[in-house]
C-alpha cells in the first residue's frame, strides 16, 4: 500500500466512522412520526445527521490530539493515529478544522441546530479534559450527547417531539453510558479511567438495572401512547418484547466484557444485529 493510501487510512480511522452509528439517534423523530414521506424533510435530518457526524469526528481528533501521549503509553489506544504518529499533529487539527467548516455549513441556515450542535461540542470538550473524571457527571454528559442528537431530529426540524420518546431517549442513554463504564472495570487494570475507581462494582449494577427498567418503562408507555396508537396503531407495541431481549442481551454482553465500544459492540453480535433488524421488520410491516 503507497504511502499516499496508508495516510489517507489513518486520517479516515482517525475520524471514528464507526461511531457515526451514535448519531442514528438524530432519525428517531423522523421514524416514529413517519414524517420519511416528505422529501424536504427528509433533507434536513440527513444535513442535520451529517453535521454531527462531522462535530463528533471533530470532537475524538481534539480529544485524541490532547491524550496522543498518555495514550502512547496504553497497550490498546497506543494504535491509534496520534498516538502511534501514523497522523501528525499538524495534518490532524487542519482536518479537525475542515470537519468543523463542514459542520457549521451544513447548519448555517438552521440556528437551533447550529446552538445544539455548539452545545454538543462544548459538553464533549469539557468532558474530554476535565468531566469524565468526575462520577455520574461523565455518564450524564454521554447521555445529554444523545439527547441533543435527538433533538436536532426533531426540534431542529420541525417535528414535534413525543415526551415518551425523550424520556425513553434519557434512559436508554443514560443505560448505555453505565454499561460503558461497566465493561471498562474489566480492563481496569490498563484503563486511564481514574473515574471507575469511584465506580464499584455494585453501584454499577445498580445504575444499569435502574436505567433498563426506565428505559423499558418509558418504551412500553411510548409504544401503547394515544399518538403511537394513532400514528403506527399495534406495531409498536409488538415491538417491545424485542426492546426487552435487545437490552438483556446486550446486558449478557457487557458482563463478559463487551460494550466499551458501543458502537462496534452493537454489530459485532448477531444477536442484537438480529433484533435490531426484526424491530424493523415489525415497525415497517403495516407499510409493506
Amino acid at each position: 500500500m503507497s504511502s499516499s493510501n496508508s495516510s489517507a487510512l489513518a486520517l479516515i480511522r482517525l475520524m471514528r466512522p464507526h461511531q457515526w452509528l451514535k448519531n442514528a439517534f438524530v432519525f428517531a423523530g423522523l421514524l416514529f412520526s413517519g414524517g420519511w414521506r416528505d422529501t424536504a424533510l427528509d433533507l434536513r435530518v440527513l444535513s442535520a445527521f451529517a453535521a454531527f457526524c462531522c462535530i463528533s469526528s471533530l470532537i475524538y481528533i481534539l480529544n485524541d490530539w490532547h491524550d496522543r501521549a498518555s495514550d502512547a503509553l496504553h497497550p490498546v489506544k497506543k494504535n491509534r493515529p496520534l498516538a502511534s504518529g501514523a497522523v501528525g499533529a499538524t495534518p490532524a487539527l487542519v482536518l479537525a478544522a475542515l470537519l468543523l467548516a463542514g459542520g457549521g455549513l451544513l447548519a448555517h441556515d438552521n440556528r437551533v441546530l447550529l446552538l445544539l450542535l455548539a452545545v454538543y461540542a462544548l459538553f464533549n470538550i469539557a468532558y474530554s479534559w476535565r468531566l469524565k473524571q468526575v462520577p455520574v457527571v461523565d455518564v450524564s454528559i454521554i447521555a445529554s450527547g444523545f439527547m441533543l442528537r435527538l433533538l436536532a431530529g426533531t426540534v431542529a426540524v420541525g417535528i414535534p417531539p413525543s415526551r415518551w420518546l425523550l424520556l425513553t431517549g434519557i434512559f436508554v442513554a443514560l443505560f448505555l453510558g453505565f454499561c460503558k463504564r461497566k465493561a471498562e472495570t474489566f480492563q481496569a487494570e490498563t484503563s486511564q479511567r481514574a473515574v471507575l475507581a469511584h465506580y464499584p462494582s455494585a453501584l454499577l449494577d445498580t445504575f444499569i438495572a435502574v436505567t433498563m427498567t426506565a428505559t423499558l418503562t418509558t418504551y412500553s408507555l411510548f409504544a401503547t401512547s394515544p399518538e403511537a396508537l394513532l400514528q403506527h396503531g399495534e406495531r409498536l407495541l409488538y415491538t417491545v418484547p424485542v426492546v426487552i431481549f435487545g437490552m438483556l442481551r446486550y446486558t449478557y454482553q457487557v458482563h463478559r466484557g463487551h460494550g466499551e465500544d458501543v458502537a462496534r459492540d452493537l454489530l459485532r453480535d448477531p444477536w442484537l444485529v438480529g433484533a435490531g433488524l426484526l424491530w424493523v421488520v415489525i415497525f415497517l410491516s403495516h407499510r409493506l
